[in-house]
């Protein structure tokens, strides 16, 4: 373990940790590759489940679809944490859809923002992205051994931390309040927030979330969108999700609803860029 990367935050963090295995052991690096890189590495080696790593730097943050994570030092919170759930391995998507509720849930509470959720993992205020989440499996067979389940949350980043290509595009909890946000107050709340989401849909699955998910996504439902799939290119009207979270699209006026499981979501109109409740 490492307390190098920010003693006062570290020692900070643990002080304020109220859950019951989230975050328990913590590993804090200054700069790292990538939290879910090494967080993968400790899960293959047989890190427990609720093992986190945490970094104030990244120089090779991972993204979705091999895209990267921009990572300044010290202004954001770059998290990966370690689950074993005792599910088959094509429930693992869904710990992307409970991570967005509860970093949602998370900026509600320390920052008194709305964001949404974008199906699957974005979380947006203001209509730019303030949040990514990557879940990363590991299995044998068909059998779940551990999921890397990684967020970045742009907290306190200025507009010049961004490239100029993503300033329309992406924003941060400073940007979007005006008021720096504390990493560690931040951090403690979402890994609250996260086990509690966690323990949830072990419970009851994705159906015990989908009414949490879908108050969070309320200004997407019923919009009209195009989804680039990986079976192509899909247009129609949300509808929702369904109890395993993959999205409802309805194509045309009274098309019957098609299933997507994976995709990249774009707003075509009527998006709703809320701010403050």
């Amino acid at each position: 373990m490492s307390d190098s990367a920010d003693p006062g935050f570290a020692a900070t963090l643990k002080n304020q940790l109220q859950t019951r295995f989230l975050g328990k052991p913590l590993y804090f690096f200054p700069t790292i590759d990538s939290t879910n890189t090494y967080a993968a590495r400790l899960a293959r080696e047989g890190a427990s489940e609720g093992t986190a790593v945490i970094a104030d730097s990244q120089s090779s943050g991972k993204g979705r679809l091999g895209r990267s994570w921009v990572s300044p030092p010290k202004v954001n919170l770059y998290l990966s944490v370690i689950l074993r759930p005792p599910l088959p391995a094509a429930a693992a998507p869904q710990l992307s859809l409970l991570a967005g509720v509860a970093v949602a849930d998370t900026i509600t509470q320390v920052c008194g923002l709305t964001p949404q959720i974008k199906w699957p993992n974005d979380v947006l205020v203001g209509g730019k992205k303030v949040c990514g989440i990557l879940a990363e499996m590991q299995t044998e067979a068909d059998t779940l051994c551990a999921v890397v389940l990684g967020i970045g949350v742009n907290l306190n980043a200025p507009l010049t931390a961004f490239p100029e290509e993503l300033r329309d595009k992406a924003s941060s909890l400073l940007l979007a309040s005006g008021q720096p946000v504390d990493r560690s107050a931040f951090t403690a709340s979402l890994l609250t927030q996260l086990e509690k989401a966690y323990e949830l849909w072990l419970e009851g699955g994705f159906p015990a979330l989908r009414p949490a998910w879908e108050r969070h996504a309320a200004s997407l439902i019923g919009k009209q969108v195009t989804v680039a799939a990986p079976e192509g290119t899909v247009t129609g009207t949300v509808l929702g999700l369904d109890t395993d979270g993959a999205l409802l699209l309805r194509e045309g006026q009274s098309g019957a609803p098609r299933r997507l499981l994976a995709g990249d979501v774009t707003v075509v109109s009527g998006y709703e860029h809320g701010v403050r409740p």
